[in-house]
C-alpha cells in the first residue's frame, strides 16, 4: 500500500482500468508542466515554480508528483458493490482483469454527452447502463453479472438475503457523497447496478479541487487532473466497450512515436478553452468544455481501429487534454 501525502480512507493498488492508460494520465500532466516552462510569459509558470519551491521540490519533481497522483486515481479502493443475495461486497468483478474492469471506482470517470441532465440535477450525468446510447459486450456483461447488486452503504444498511451484510466501505456515504456536489441523491438510485446513475467525473474533479484550495496539497491537485478522461471519447460517448481498452493501449504505445504531445498543437488547443476566472472556484465549466470537444471530435475511435483514424483523433484530444491541465494549473496558482 502506498503512503499518500493526503488521502483519507483510500488505498491504492496497480491495474489497468476504464480510462486513458495510467501512464498516459501521468504523461499528460508532466507535459502540461513542460508547456508552462516553455511558455512562462503566457502561463503562470513563475507562480508554479514558487509553489514547487515552497514544497521543497523542483518544478520537474512537482510535475512528477502531480502526474503520479493523476495516475493513482484509477487505483482508489473507494467503491464496493454488494451481492444482491450474498451481501458480500467487493471492489471489482472476478473477471475484471480480462475485461479492463479492474476497479469499480472507474464508473465515476464518465460524463455522458449523449444525454442531457441526469436525475441528480447535473447538466451531464455519468455512467448509467440504463441510459447508454452506445454500448458493447463489456457493458452488458457487467450489467448481467451485477444485476440487482447494490452500492455498499455501510454496516446496517442495504443487505442481501436473510440480512446478509458484509460491508467493506460506506461507498454511498463517503464516495458518492463527496461527488454529489450541487446535486441530490437518494439511496434507491444505487440499489440496482443496472440502473445506477453514477455521478459524473467533473464532480470528482471539483471535489478534489476544493480539497486542494483548502489544503494547498500538490498531490490532491494531481488527483484533479485525472479528469483528462474527459478527452477520452469513450468517456463522453460513455461505454466500457467499443475498442475502449484497445484505443487506450494504442495511445500509450504511440504517444512518443507519433509525437502526440506536439507543443505547437497544445498552443493551438489552449484557445479551445475559456479560462476559469481567478475569483471563481468552480472548474466544472472548463472540464465540460473538454468533454464537449472529445464528444464532437472523437467518436470514430469507438468503431475504427484504423491507424489514420486513431492518429487524427489522438492529435486532437491529447493536445487538448494537456491544454486543459495547463488551464487548471494556471487557475490553481492564482486561486489560493
Amino acid at each position: 500500500m502506498k503512503k499518500l501525502l493526503f488521502l483519507s480512507a483510500l488505498v491504492v493498488s496497480a491495474g489497468n482500468v476504464h480510462a486513458f492508460s495510467q501512464e498516459t494520465h501521468k504523461r499528460i500532466v508532466i507535459d502540461a508542466v513542460n508547456y508552462m516552462a516553455q511558455n512562462p510569459n503566457t502561463t503562470e509558470f513563475n507562480k508554479l515554480q514558487n509553489f514547487a519551491q515552497s514544497k521543497g521540490m523542483t518544478v520537474s519533481q512537482l510535475g512528477e508528483l502531480m502526474g503520479q497522483a493523476a495516475y493513482d486515481v484509477d487505483d482508489f479502493e473507494d467503491t464496493f458493490f454488494c451481492g444482491a443475495i450474498t451481501g458480500d461486497c467487493v471492489q471489482a468483478p472476478v473477471w475484471g482483469v480480462a475485461k479492463s474492469i479492474v476497479k469499480y471506482t472507474s464508473y465515476w470517470h464518465f460524463q455522458n454527452h449523449t444525454q442531457g441532465a441526469d436525475q441528480h440535477g447535473n447538466d451531464f450525468g455519468g455512467y448509467n447502463y440504463d441510459k447508454l446510447t452506445v454500448w458493447g459486450t463489456v457493458d452488458s456483461m457487467a450489467a448481467t453479472w451485477l444485476k440487482g447488486d447494490y452500492l455498499d452503504d455501510g454496516p446496517g444498511g442495504e443487505t442481501g438475503w436473510f440480512s446478509a451484510d458484509d460491508s467493506e466501505y460506506n461507498t454511498y456515504g463517503i464516495t458518492e457523497k463527496n461527488y454529489r456536489i450541487d446535486s441530490h441523491s437518494n439511496y434507491r438510485m444505487y440499489d440496482d447496478f443496472e440502473e445506477m446513475p453514477f455521478q459524473p467525473i467533473d464532480n470528482l474533479g471539483q471535489y478534489w479541487y476544493q480539497s486542494y484550495l483548502q489544503t494547498g496539497n500538490p498531490q490532491v491537485l494531481g488527483f484533479v487532473f485525472h479528469t483528462t478522461d474527459l478527452l477520452q471519447p469513450h468517456h463522453t460517448w460513455t461505454t466500457s466497450d467499443l475498442n475502449h481498452a484497445d484505443w487506450e493501449s494504442w495511445v500509450k504505445d504511440y504517444y512518443d512515436r507519433e509525437n502526440l504531445n506536439d507543443m505547437s498543437l497544445v498552443s493551438q488547443a489552449m484557445q479551445n478553452f475559456s479560462p476559469v476566472q481567478p475569483n471563481e472556484t468552480d472548474i466544472r465549466p472548463l472540464l465540460t468544455q473538454g468533454g464537449a470537444f472529445s464528444y464532437s471530435q472523437g467518436g470514430i475511435v469507438l468503431n475504427s481501429k484504423d491507424h489514420h483514424d486513431r492518429l487524427n483523433t489522438a492529435k486532437q484530444v491529447i493536445p487538448n487534454a494537456i491544454a486543459m491541465v495547463v488551464h487548471l494549473l494556471n487557475h490553481a496558482m492564482v486561486a489560493r
